[in-house]
C-alpha cells in the first residue's frame, strides 16, 4: 500500500492520484502559478510503470491530451509547445522517496540561505538549507528542501567538485530526509537517469528506485 503522506503528495502536487492503467493529462491550477522557487513548472508527470499524471494548466489540458496517442518519448519533446512554452527544457528522470533513510552519520549544519559564500542555487530556497563547510568555513556542500506542499517535499544536493567523493552528499540527503519525515512529508528525490552520481547518492541515502519516472517542463 502507498504511504499515506505519499498519496496525499500527489494527489496535491498533480492535482489527481492515483489513476487507472495508462497516461491521463489532468488540469491543476497549480500548474499555472508559482511554486515554491516564484517560478511556474507548466507540465510534471509523475509515472509508476503501470500509471501516470500529467499534470497540466487548465487552458492547456487539451492540447496536451491530443499528444497522448503517441509514445511518451515523443510526447516529452513536444510538452513544451503544447504548454505555450515552446523555448523551455524538458525534464526526465527517475522518481524516488523514503520512509527509512540510510543510518548514516550527520554532517551538515543548517543556516539561513542567505548565508555568505553559497551557490546560487541555494540561495533560491525561503527557509534553512543544510550545509556542510570546511575548517576555514568554506562551502563544500549542501541541501535545499523544495516543499512543495505540506505531504511531500523534494530534497536537492550539489558538492563542490573539489570535494566530490567524500560521501558528503549522501549523508546531507539522510539528514534532511530524516528531517521531512520528522516535519509529518515524505521526502522524495528527483534526477535525470543519465546522472549515475545522483542516482548513487540516492540510493546511498535510502531512496531506492522503484522504476518510477518524473518528466515535464520547467525552469532548469
Amino acid at each position: 500500500m502507498l504511504d499515506r503522506r505519499l498519496h496525499l503528495h500527489l494527489a496535491t502536487w498533480l492535482g489527481q492520484w492515483p489513476a487507472g492503467p495508462g497516461l491521463h493529462v489532468v488540469a491543476s491550477w497549480r500548474r499555472a502559478r508559482p511554486a515554491w522557487d516564484g517560478r511556474l513548472r507548466p507540465a510534471i508527470a509523475v509515472d509508476t510503470g503501470h500509471s501516470a499524471v500529467l499534470s497540466v494548466p487548465p487552458e492547456r489540458a487539451e492540447a496536451v491530451r491530443a499528444l497522448t496517442a503517441q509514445p511518451v518519448e515523443q510526447l516529452i519533446p513536444a510538452l513544451p509547445a503544447a504548454v505555450g512554452l515552446p523555448d523551455w527544457p524538458t525534464h526526465d528522470g527517475a522518481f524516488r522517496w523514503t520512509l527509512a533513510p540510510a543510518p548514516l552519520t550527520d554532517v551538515g549544519q543548517w543556516s539561513p540561505p542567505t548565508s555568505p559564500d553559497l551557490p546560487a542555487w541555494l540561495r533560491l530556497f525561503d527557509r534553512e538549507v543544510l550545509v556542510v563547510r570546511d575548517a576555514d568555513g568554506r562551502y563544500l556542500a549542501g541541501v535545499g528542501i523544495k516543499r512543495h506542499d505540506a505531504h511531500g517535499h523534494e530534497l536537492a544536493v550539489g558538492t563542490a567538485p573539489a570535494a566530490r567523493g567524500r560521501g558528503l552528499a549522501r549523508r546531507l540527503v539522510a539528514q534532511a530526509a530524516r528531517r521531512v519525515l520528522d516535519e509529518g512529508a515524505v521526502p522524495t528525490y528527483l534526477h535525470d537517469r543519465r546522472n549515475l552520481a545522483s542516482a548513487r547518492v540516492a540510493e546511498a541515502a535510502g531512496f531506492p528506485d522503484r522504476g518510477w519516472r518524473s518528466f515535464g517542463v520547467y525552469p532548469a
